[in-house]
């Protein structure tokens, strides 16, 4: 059953389209990923399927309610942990939770036992009657997590959900979501820029610019690479790239690291054959260092698009306050 569907969907900011008609379904019970660097469109996409922000054109349904003419049924039906922390940090955690229930109709003695399993869940019972502001980052992203699946939402849209979070909470994060999803069989909707975090979706939309380039799980968006993945560093790339391109018909690419990538099967039959064309042509490139390893959705992306996703975050969140900046 499909419990978003999205048809044709535009967004533009005057001349600029943030998301340029983009298709996709999501289906129940499914981890849906987003993946894309910062102002590629992934946040514009969420706010338009929560109704924060109005469609410039197309069609998208939440759990069979149209987003423009249904917006009150789409927001009983979704849970949303924004990309910015929105708890008051005033309130105590239970106050938090109870302000939520308040908005979303949850009868008392529902949220009692409801707000009570949640927060056993997150392992915050014995914080919850603490002042937030004294919670950690992490604490306080558990605390968002249990407050939007309160009201036992259709789907889930985690925007970002461990943006400016350590490696070791981010991984606490998401033993949290993957536990949530297998108890309460929830759909998730996940937009991202660690690649890391994409892997644990069931499929993936990869999102560039405002359109989507790519849609397959990831092992499917993967073997649009190839088998196996060489990373090659020499004293002379450039020279070393047309050597190889020139005895082995391959294309060498470079890497978000400088270093040259060649896809191939068999990769660990083909390293030797490198090491020897290098070092015995007429002009060596001496080689500095070489692996292998298998594909990643960072080699996906740079395939795809050209880039590494890390060399756009900046790039593209300076475009996007450049074209709201001349909106003003």
């Amino acid at each position: 059953m499909k419990v978003i569907e999205v048809r044709d969907l535009v967004k533009k900011y005057g001349n600029f389209t943030a998301v340029n008609s983009i298709s996709f379904e999501v289906y129940e019970g499914e981890l849906f990923g987003f993946l894309g660097p910062n102002g590629a469109g992934k946040s514009t996409t969420i706010n338009m399927l929560s109704t924060l922000s109005r469609p410039t054109s197309g069609h998208a349904t939440v759990n069979g309610y149209d987003v423009v003419r249904e917006p009150d049924a789409v927001r009983q039906s979704l849970g949303l942990i924004f990309q910015d922390p929105s708890l008051d940090e005033r309130l105590t955690g239970w106050e938090n939770m109870r302000f939520h229930a308040l908005l979303y109709n949850v009868p008392g003695p529902v949220f009692e036992q409801r707000a009570e399993e949640l927060l056993e869940m997150v392992e915050l019972t014995d914080k919850a009657r603490a002042l937030v502001r004294t919670y950690s980052g992490g604490m306080r992203r558990r605390l968002e997590i249990a407050r939007g699946l309160l009201h036992h939402p259709a789907v889930l849209f985690l925007d970002e959900p461990t943006l400016g979070l350590d490696p070791q909470t981010r991984l606490h994060i998401w033993e949290y979501l993957i536990n949530l999803r297998s108890q309460e069989g929830l759909t998730m909707f996940l937009t991202t820029h660690y690649m890391e975090e994409a892997e644990n979706a069931d499929r993936i939309a990869i999102i560039d610019h405002g359109d989507i380039i790519a849609l397959d799980t990831p092992a499917g968006l993967k073997s649009l690479v190839g088998g196996d993945i060489i990373g090659v560093r020499t004293e002379n790339n450039a020279l070393a790239a047309a050597k190889l391109a020139e005895a082995y018909g391959v294309e060498p690419r470079t890497g978000p690291e400088g270093q040259l990538l060649i896809e191939t099967v068999h990769g660990d039959q083909f390293i030797p054959q490198i090491v020897s064309t290098l070092a015995n042509s007429e002009t060596p490139v001496p080689v500095q260092s070489i692996d292998l390893r298998r594909p990643t959705l960072e080699d996906v992306f740079i395939k795809l698009t050209g880039r590494a996703i890390r060399e756009e975050e900046a790039n593209a969140r300076d475009q996007m306050r450049g074209h709201l900046g001349r909106r003003r």
